[in-house]
């Protein structure tokens, strides 16, 4: 009797062990690949419990969140021969497990060298301008050149890479900060021009209307009289219409006689005043 209880006890541990070996548990966010003696069997295991064969299955779990890898500090030199070091970050995602367990060995250390490649090969096909002005350019390019690669073979999919800063020598900086200045005052001078010519355009027209209209002179001078009594000043500034100066000055010059008939002046008698009285 003792025996049969000894026997059962033995046989309910082993069964105990074999389905502690046999039970595997899938996550959510993770699927199962089942290798029996080294070769994949299909499908895919989905989440929840699952059972193995023990000693000859091996399960091994994948993860289909998405994944963010920084990319180091890369040294590049862009198309117009300018020195850079750019960093970015790349968003990826696995979509087919079992391309990425069988295809590549290590497929986030694998994911961080293409980045790293493609990082300084599309850095040195465009210009300066682009990679600092059309982030979006060089993202997409960026994202097509690691793509490529990891897509179909390991059975990743690249969601987003971006630039995350760019560095620039201190010679290039104060360079393009001269530049930026220098374009900030030439589009002052041409703000200023522009401004000076449409006000020159709007007193063109407003010397027309006024043309038209005598008393708008003398309304528009005693405008300016109230604008500059309106000042605390202790002094008033009457402008003094330039029409009256040519005025008085034409009437000088006409109320002068003319050159010939004009009185020469006597010659002096010589010896006059100087001579002594003789006695």
């Amino acid at each position: 009797m003792e025996a049969v209880v000894v026997g059962v006890v033995i046989v309910a541990v082993l069964l105990a062990l074999v389905g502690a070996l046999s039970v595997r548990l899938v996550q959510q966010y993770q699927r199962g690949v089942v290798f029996r003696f080294g070769r994949v069997l299909t499908p895919v295991r989905e989440p929840g419990l699952r059972l193995i064969v023990p000693v000859a299955d091996r399960m091994v779990r994948v993860s289909m969140q998405t994944t963010v890898i920084g990319v180091p500090p890369q040294g590049a030199i862009t198309r117009d021969n300018v020195t850079l070091t750019v960093d970015a970050v790349v968003y990826y995602r696995v979509v087919d497990p079992v391309k990425a367990l069988v295809n590549v060995h290590d497929y986030p250390s694998a994911v961080l060298q293409v980045a790293q490649t493609a990082l300084r090969s599309v850095i040195g096909k465009a210009d300066l301008d682009t990679v600092l002005g059309d982030r979006d350019r060089v993202n997409a390019e960026l994202k097509a050149v690691i793509d490529a690669p990891t897509e179909g073979p390991w059975g990743l999919l690249i969601e987003r890479v971006e630039v995350k800063d760019v560095a620039l020598p201190e010679g290039m900086k104060r360079s393009m900060s001269r530049q930026a200045e220098a374009e900030r005052e030439r589009r002052a001078r041409v703000i200023a021009a522009d401004g000076e010519y449409q006000a020159s355009r709007r007193l063109a027209d407003a010397s027309r209307a006024m043309a038209n209209t005598p008393g708008a002179y003398q309304l528009r001078l005693l405008q300016t009289v109230v604008d500059v009594a309106a000042e605390k000043n202790s002094t008033l500034v009457m402008p003094f219409p330039v029409e009256l100066l040519r005025f008085f000055d034409k009437f000088t010059r006409d109320a002068e006689p003319p050159a010939a008939q004009r009185p020469e002046p006597a010659a002096p008698v010589p010896g006059d005043g100087h001579r002594r009285p003789q006695a």
